[in-house]
């Protein structure tokens, strides 16, 4: 397996982005005025599929919401987090035992955890950190 990379470099986003369907959130809020709903939003107007994981709603801007990552029953792209910090580490290691492998986990803006990104670099995970994916989205395209 190849190891993955913390992405830095904008034609690499950029390439992710294009190339990602599939977009599971960590600690998706249902109140709108939520950066988390906000993004989510942003994102199914863009077309992405988006899968809201949150252990305690039902459904969330429609979608059906999934307590934990082991519970989607579909493949992910990028596991985009919402998550304190100090959360990030389990749930990269959720994001390891995902089947087919996940190809990119996404640290929201003022979200690093380098313990959690040199895990998934080595198995071979893409990492983003301290970056809005919306933000980014929009700079592009």
């Amino acid at each position: 397996m190849s190891e993955g990379k913390i992405i830095t470099v904008d034609e690499d986003l950029k390439d992710i982005l294009v190339n990602s369907a599939t977009i599971a959130i960590l600690g998706l809020s249902p109140k709108p005025e939520r950066d988390s709903n906000m993004v989510a939003r942003y994102l199914l107007e863009k077309g992405y599929n988006v899968i809201p994981v949150n252990p305690v709603q039902k459904r969330i801007l429609g979608g059906k919401t999934y307590p934990s990552l082991a519970d989607i029953d579909q493949p992910i792209d990028i596991v985009n987090a919402f998550r304190n910090p100090v959360q990030i580490m389990p749930h990269a290691g959720e994001t390891l035992a995902l089947k087919p492998p996940v190809k990119t986990f996404w640290m929201q803006l003022n979200i690093e955890n380098r313990e959690a990104a040199e895990l998934l670099t080595a198995a071979g995970v893409n990492v983003v950190m301290n970056r809005c994916i919306k933000v980014e989205h929009a700079r592009f395209f």
